[in-house]
């Protein structure tokens, strides 16, 4: 029998095993979770016991409690600059610290001003997309306007909220049918190996090493700005990829599948030893002269565009090293699967969408491959035709 408490009712239940010592120590542990899921205020009698002793009692007072609720909550009087606060404030826990700054900075300088003193239940649909247009005419910087992507960034967290409100204040959120604008498909463009050769040569010495290992591993920024020498393993000769280091922030890796290890070309082992007699007296490999972390914007403004500049090569930002990694992998013919593996993605089917275009121009694979295959067994078709009239 299980004994416990809830909601000031005294619970009985009878679970019809017999006394055995294996069966005792499997209800206690299920009455250790059920009192930390009244302790969290997540406990569900009818759940657990839907034939229960006091199933009536609790499902009366479950339906008394949301009939209140619907009756009492004041949505006409909950306006959305406060309950957006609450939702931030109830989701942040779930968010990386990048994550949170966006939204909250999404907050106020967007939603809140366009929607603060609108009670949640009283935003239609056509604010919304009337809402939506006027970012995309705002101005931004001379000429400049928001880009697609950005709109719907700033537009899905207050779908979110509505649809929270409507959840618990009991209407119909008007953002549902609202779609996502259209994004236009961002190209890659890496850099080919005789341009990334030009690169390493001509970047300053104190930087040549941070952009072979960006050119050779295909790290994101983050990952590498926050690379620490605890996880480069010369002896195997990975770098394990077990954190980011966004807005200056140390954090957890972008996914799942980011979490993951780096098999070094001897290349890039060697740029980390290098860089190990400058920096390894510090936790992280790339750093200052105090040891911390490298301001990847202040880098980019200060050494690499300066340097495509010089070079009299095409703009284009310091991202571009992970696609040069990937374009030059596949070219090479490494695995699909195994360069996935090194970027952190879940599948090959992204590889493919963004850098077959680039492998022929490096491999020369346009079909004369499979044409030099052939060719030696197959004979021409004029061929084949002679001599099929020589016979009746």
């Amino acid at each position: 029998m299980l004994d416990f408490r809830h909601a000031g009712v005294r619970c009985r239940e009878h679970t019809g095993l017999q006394d055995t010592e294996a069966n005792r120590r499997r209800l206690e542990h299920t009455l250790q979770r059920i009192d930390a899921e009244i302790l969290v205020g997540t406990f569900d009698y009818a759940q657990h016991f839907p034939a229960g002793s006091q199933i009536r009692r609790f499902t009366e007072q479950a339906s008394r409690r949301q009939a209140y609720e619907r009756e009492a909550a004041p949505s006409r009087t909950v306006y959305l600059e406060v309950f957006a606060d609450q939702w931030f404030q109830e989701n942040q826990v779930r968010w990386r610290a990048s994550y949170r700054k966006t939204i909250r900075g999404t907050l106020d300088r967007y939603l809140i001003p366009a929607f603060g003193d609108r009670p949640v239940d009283e935003i239609g649909r056509g604010e919304i997309l009337r809402f939506r247009s006027d970012l995309a005419n705002r101005e931004v910087r001379a000429g400049r306007t928001l880009s697609p992507d950005r709109i719907n960034h700033i537009v899905t967290p207050l779908r979110m909220i509505l649809a929270e409100a409507g959840d618990r204040f009991g209407f119909p959120s008007p953002a549902t049918r609202i779609t996502a604008l259209p994004v236009p498909r961002t190209e890659a463009e890496p850099f080919s190996i005789q341009e990334m050769s030009l690169i390493l040569a001509s970047v300053r010495a104190d930087f040549r090493n941070y952009y072979t290992v960006r050119f050779l591993t295909g790290m994101r920024t983050g990952e590498i700005d926050g690379l620490q020498w605890r996880y480069v393993d010369f002896e195997r000769r990975q770098i394990l990829v077990r954190q980011s280091l966004v807005e200056g922030v140390m954090g957890a890796v972008k996914t799942d599948r980011s979490h993951r290890e780096i098999d070094l070309s001897t290349a890039a082992l060697l740029a980390l030893e290098a860089q190990k007699a400058v920096t390894g007296m510090h936790d992280f490999v790339f750093c200052n002269s105090v040891g911390q972390p490298l301001d990847h914007r202040n880098v980019t403004k200060r050494v690499w565009y300066p340097l495509l500049r010089h070079l009299a090569l095409r703009h284009r930002n310091p991202y571009q090293t992970r696609h040069t990694a990937a374009s030059l992998w596949l070219a090479a013919g490494e695995n699909p699967e195994w360069v996935a593996r090194q970027l952190g993605h879940s599948s090959t089917e992204m590889l493919f969408r963004v850098y077959s275009r680039f492998i022929p121009n490096v491999t020369r694979r346009d079909g004369s491959a499979f044409e030099s295959l052939i060719t030696p067994h197959l004979k021409p078709i004029g061929e084949q035709i002679d001599e099929s009239t020589d016979h009746p």
